[in-house]
């Protein structure tokens, strides 16, 4: 069995080395980099199965590695967890703005943060059954590729950023709480907060709508949560 690949992007040698030590007792490949620029080399040049990133880092922060990762479709899909200190609330919704896609608070004890990486890797895992393609408007849905495409032009996705697109496309004009959207997208050992599924929201109308102010797709229903509108509805 090929075991996955983990690279940690951290400074602080002891939370390396900790972190190291438990990923690899769990079986996984753990590969390290301790600033930014390094590290960012490394993304590219081997991408791993999942990325652990501080966001504290020398060279280019945490912040600009998720920033720039995103942008890259060779790499948009990539599973980032972030590692923030405790207080930087702040930080950990740009980081999830930016594309990062769960966080752990420092100090974290060890058998959290591999319970997180298991959780984020089993939830960027390709759906197991045939799901068909969605075309709506402008807008093709293709759950076989993970491809999103507007007027033929693709759109670039994270993964969780896909299947929190195609849960609510593959259900037009039925309203979702963000609880039930976290079970349904993030499941049920889920990290992230019901405000996380608000981020998300947003970096997906920034994507794929022509006016993310004024969306034509995912729609906001004040008090009860958000439903993907078809042109049907609308009409």
């Amino acid at each position: 069995m090929i075991k996955k690949r983990i690279l940690v992007i951290e400074d602080d040698r002891d939370i390396v080395e900790l972190v190291r030590y438990n990923l690899e007792k769990d079986g996984f490949q753990v590969l390290t980099a301790s600033d930014g620029s390094t590290g960012m080399a490394q993304v590219k040049k081997t991408p791993p199965d999942l990325l652990v990133l501080d966001l504290m880092l020398p060279k280019l922060s945490g912040l600009e590695i998720c920033k720039e990762i995103r942008r890259d479709p060779s790499l948009n899909r990539l599973p980032i967890l972030m590692l923030t200190a405790r207080g930087e609330e702040a930080d950990r919704v740009v980081g999830l703005e930016l594309g990062a896609d769960d966080y752990v608070t420092k100090p974290f004890s060890p058998r959290e943060l591999a319970a997180r990486v298991k959780a984020l890797l089993r939830r960027v895992e390709p759906a197991s059954v045939a799901e068909k393609m969605i075309d709506v408007g402008a807008l093709r849905i293709d759950p076989a590729a993970y491809r999103v495409t507007r007027s033929g032009k693709a759109v670039p996705l994270s993964t969780l950023e896909f299947r929190l697109l195609y849960y609510l496309a593959a259900r037009p004009n039925k309203v979702f709480s963000r609880d039930q959207l976290l079970d349904a997208v993030w499941g049920i050992d889920r990290f992230v907060t019901p405000r996380s599924v608000d981020v998300y929201v947003r970096r997906l109308r920034e994507k794929i709508e022509e006016n993310p102010q004024f969306p034509s797709f995912v729609k906001t229903i004040r008090g009860a949560g958000y439903l993907f509108e078809t042109e049907t509805r609308a009409s």
